[in-house]
């Protein structure tokens, strides 16, 4: 179907380049004979002729194949050719293993052939200069007019599209550090034609220096909403997919990094599935040879692709739950909490993921991570707080789980002596749980948890005191933790001192009132309270209309009543 490798390439560059395009005149023909995906066939052949046309001009033109640049297009371009032949040759002989997978690697074709074309264009149009011939124009002084920028970054576009690796090297680390020091460079980048293309094309060179730096250069361009349409129109998905599976440490760190900014919109998603991107990020998070450091971003590309439904149940069946399970017993922190954030993407809003995970030893691989003993990052503690919160509380077998599991253990600790961040969202935590479950308020009663939300009432921060007040006023409808709270003196006087003194937030005055309702149904309760001298901030409460104070004035003032009576009574 195609000349032989010993053929391919002979004497000289023009030799080069005339069997290019017999190659491509051969395929094209070959693939007229394709009777299926006739609908995908037909822009492939339409962009084979394109390129077929500009070597063609170029042919006629001479000088240009001489150009190191020029050579290493061509290698791509005959590299892509054999694909192409193997392709046609599957679809003749109806050898393909699945009609998606099929459609894809079509897909995938056509965008390295539109590379290709746009690159060799690009050259076309910029002609034949030496490179050590080009003149370097300096970076324009911070102030300098549009124009002045326009000039410089078409000056680099210059020696991308003609010099040799170095220059063109050089010229991305010119346009890297521009666009970081200046964010409008980045529109005028992408305003001058054809510098997206160029560095789209240069994710597709075998050179992983040119390659790194054109990577960086368009994850750079990615951070911008405005401009992400741009890298998508130019092909990009597919060029940065290609650097996953075959690229640089380097190359692929900025290629994540990439994906992760365009994958933000969920439209985009879909593009980088098409193109097989799923499975490349996939591969990443569970090869026993990926550097831990390419997982944790990989893991960050596909939490954002998890919000697409068809490309989440595509990764449940590939057996990505137990890939992310395993993950959590790494060594790496950001692996763990890479593997925890995207678990809990995944089981948002879904039951039957939620007890795959669950069903899997989520908790206990999570429970591991939570353990004090264990040596995490704080980070780690929070993410792992947050997770069980979202996968275990909806579910009452799961919370008693947890509980099998010393989750009141753990939770229990970190109140006590957790750094701040890990303290506080324990407290929130906490606070949810004994919410959820009545298993799980009265196990916690038992446990100790009341004296740490007393404790927290005297936070500085308002947020704090609002979380310890309404856990408490959850725990107390329980009666034997209403019991052992009123049997603490310390916990009554507190209450009502932060009751008195917090003037700023009506929903912890409406938190420690219900407290205060629930404990004084008993008569211990009530005599605590009237005898604690806060009987007017009570009834000035009360005065001021805040809910429920009117129900307790009342409710302690009868008490009160009763009691005189039965003094006088008894006189």
């Amino acid at each position: 179907m195609m000349p032989s490798r010993s053929s391919q390439w002979e004497d000289t560059p023009e030799t080069h380049l005339r069997q290019i395009i017999e190659c491509l005149s051969s395929l094209i023909d070959l693939s007229k004979s394709v009777k299926v995906f006739a609908v995908k066939w037909q822009p492939i052949r339409a962009k084979l002729e394109e390129l077929r046309s500009v070597l063609a001009s170029m042919e006629e033109g001479g000088g240009v194949q001489g150009n190191p640049a020029f050579s290493r297009l061509m290698s791509a371009v005959m590299s892509s050719v054999t694909e192409g032949f193997d392709l046609v040759r599957r679809c003749v002989d109806l050898s393909y293993s699945g009609k998606l997978l099929m459609q894809s690697d079509l897909d995938i074709i056509l965008a390295k052939f539109d590379l290709h074309s746009r690159s060799l264009s690009g050259m076309r149009a910029a002609g034949v200069v030496a490179p050590g011939c080009a003149i370097v124009v300096p970076r324009p002084a911070s102030g300098a007019c549009k124009e002045e920028m326009r000039f410089y970054v078409r000056d680099l576009l210059g020696r991308l599209k003609i010099g040799d690796a170095e220059m063109r090297r050089q010229a991305l680390v010119s346009l890297r550090e521009t666009i970081s020091e200046n964010e409008k460079y980045v529109r005028i980048v992408v305003e001058v034609g054809g510098v997206v293309s160029v560095l789209v094309g240069f994710l597709d060179l075998s050179d992983r220096e040119v390659q790194e730096e054109a990577a960086k250069v368009v994850s750079l361009i990615a951070g911008f909403d405005s401009f992400k349409s741009v890298l998508i129109g130019a092909g990009v998905v597919s060029a940065l997919i290609m650097v996953l599976e075959c690229g640089s440490f380097v190359g692929k760190e900025a290629s994540l990094a990439c994906l992760a900014k365009l994958t933000e919109n969920s439209d985009n998603a879909w593009s980088v599935s098409a193109h097989g991107g799923v499975i490349a990020l996939m591969k990443i998070c569970s090869s026993a040879e990926s550097d831990p450091r390419l997982i944790h971003p990989a893991c960050g590309v596909l939490k954002n692709l998890v919000g697409v439904h068809e490309i989440k149940s595509f990764m449940i069946e590939g057996g990505v739950i137990q890939m992310f399970i395993s993950l959590l017993r790494s060594r790496d922190d950001n692996v763990r909490i890479g593997a925890m954030e995207i678990l809990q993407a995944m089981a948002s809003g879904d039951e039957r993921t939620r007890q795959l995970i669950i069903n899997g030893g989520g908790i206990r691989s999570l429970m591991r991570i939570l353990d004090p003993s264990t040596t995490v990052s704080s980070r780690s503690r929070e993410v792992v707080l947050v997770a069980v919160e979202k996968l275990c509380f909806s579910s009452a077998t799961s919370i008693k789980t947890l509980i099998g599991h010393r989750f009141l253990d753990f939770l229990l600790y970190f109140l006590q002596r957790g750094e701040v961040p890990v303290q506080e969202l324990a407290l929130k935590v906490s606070a949810k749980l004994c919410a959820a479950s009545e298993e799980a308020n009265k196990a916690m009663g038992v446990a100790g948890f009341m004296p740490e939300f007393v404790g927290f009432l005297d936070s500085k921060s308002s947020e704090v005191r609002a979380t310890a007040a309404e856990a408490l006023s959850i725990m107390v409808l329980v009666p034997k933790s209403r019991k052992r709270f009123i049997q603490e003196d310390h916990h009554v006087s507190t209450l009502l001192r932060v009751l008195d003194l917090d003037d700023g937030n009506s929903g912890i005055k409406q938190s420690l009132i219900s407290t205060l309702l629930a404990i004084t149904r008993s008569s211990v309760g009530r005599r605590k309270v009237i005898n604690s001298g806060y009987m007017k901030s009570i009834e000035k409460l009360a005065e001021g209309e805040v809910q429920d104070a009117k129900r307790l004035t009342r409710k302690l003032s009868t008490n009160r009543l009763r009691t005189m009576l039965s003094g006088i009574w008894y006189s």
